[in-house]
């Protein structure tokens, strides 16, 4: 047998084994007592808005792993934009979901994060193709939460194959400089050809031009042996390397132009960021975009019981009660305590109840609502 790799598997996370040792401890204590509140807990990263918004992702995981215990969970909507408050109370019997809190925020955390980054990048690219090109700077277990949070984002595709079996989409990608470099120096053609001839119809030709010449002198010899057949080139040039990246694309597209071949597109990948992006949009017609994606920042969040058998109850520094926050008509986020009246659209909105999911997701409509909500906060 082979050996395993380092992964914490499905059914542990299930179990509620892939927990901090000090929820094993609070079980033992509470079980020891014969104490098991009945409790509202609830997921936050801040307390009251900020005007500082990230994109909510995860919930779909979140949902599996809460799913079948006796809890009702309300939740924002995947896609949806906070700034503040909640985005998911949990109620019921605290030892049905104490040992599951490390596995929730980890499933919250880093999705919300990547998400949020990939909103950034297509709000400053809006009319570009992005392609997610990060699955390689993560640990292969988690490549479909890396594609569909860029997905989630705004992205039009990724790399990942595997991913795109779980996902249900097709993986997307041109060709690596391993391939040129297998055909030797000065073949570049013959390796653009032998793409051509070997991979399906439905493949984009989209040439690697840059391996070992100037980039100007490979796309063209790229155009001339793929002719009518070439969709795009990619320019992937190494930051040390790299110089003056925006006129490096600009000449390209020149040379191209000059030569009639204006239905060639150029594809830049490499290290991008917002900053490169916006450089970049109006003389790209697409980007690969990785580490910024999947390299993000998780969102700081955390579960607090903020009530207790129906009485108010919070650590310093938390604000006690069930709450629920609202989208405002000017595009504010609003939190205030649930049983109390207020102005706005409410976004916690019911996930299980008595361990029943009550919820689908659509990947696709939570896009749109990441994009939709991105302009009513004005996100940036």
């Amino acid at each position: 047998m082979p050996e395993p790799f380092d992964i914490v598997t499905p059914e542990t996370i299930r179990e509620g084994r892939a927990t901090d040792a000090y929820f094993e401890r609070t079980v033992e204590t509470l079980d020891h007592a014969g104490k098991n509140p009945h409790v509202v807990a609830e997921v936050t990263a801040d307390q009251f808005p900020t005007a500082s918004f990230e994109v909510f992702a995860g919930i779909a995981d979140a949902a599996r792993l809460l799913a079948g215990r006796s809890i009702d969970v309300d939740a924002l909507a995947e896609g949806r934009l906070f700034d503040g408050g909640p985005v998911m109370s949990i109620e019921g019997p605290y030892l049905d979901f104490a040992r599951l809190e490390t596995a929730l925020l980890g499933f919250l955390s880093q999705a919300s994060g990547m998400a949020t980054n990939a909103l950034r990048a297509r709000r400053v690219a809006p009319d570009a193709s992005l392609l997610s090109f990060g699955a390689r700077h993560v640990h292969p277990s988690i490549a479909a939460v890396v594609e569909r949070s860029a997905l989630l984002g705004g992205f039009d595709g990724f790399s990942h194959v595997a991913a795109g079996e779980l996902l249900d989409r097709e993986a997307s990608g041109t060709m690596p400089h391993a391939l040129v470099i297998a055909f030797g120096k000065g073949n570049q053609e013959e390796a653009w050809t032998a793409f051509d001839e070997a991979v399906a119809d439905s493949v984009p030709r989209i040439t690697l031009c840059d391996t070992y010449s100037d980039e100007v002198d490979e796309v063209l010899r790229a155009a001339d042996a793929l002719g009518e057949n070439l969709d795009s080139v990619r320019i992937d040039t190494t930051g040390s390397r790299r110089g003056d990246i925006r006129h490096i694309i600009r000449e390209v597209r020149w040379e191209l132009d000059a030569r009639g071949r204006e239905d060639v597109e150029v594809f830049v990948s490499g290290g991008l960021d917002p900053d490169a992006l916006r450089e970049l949009r109006d003389v790209a017609a697409g980007f690969g975009v990785g580490g910024y994606v999947s390299n993000a920042d998780p969102v700081d969040f955390a579960l607090d019981i903020v009530a207790i058998d129906g009485e108010p109850a919070a650590k310093r520094g938390k604000l006690s009660g069930k709450k629920q926050v609202y989208r405002t008509d000017d595009g504010g986020h609003h939190v205030a305590l649930a049983d109390t009246d207020s102005e706005g659209e409410p976004l916690l909105e019911p996930l299980l109840r008595d361990g029943e999911l009550v919820r689908e997701f659509d990947l696709d409509a939570a896009t749109d609502r990441a994009r939709a909500d991105a302009a009513a906060v004005d996100f940036a």
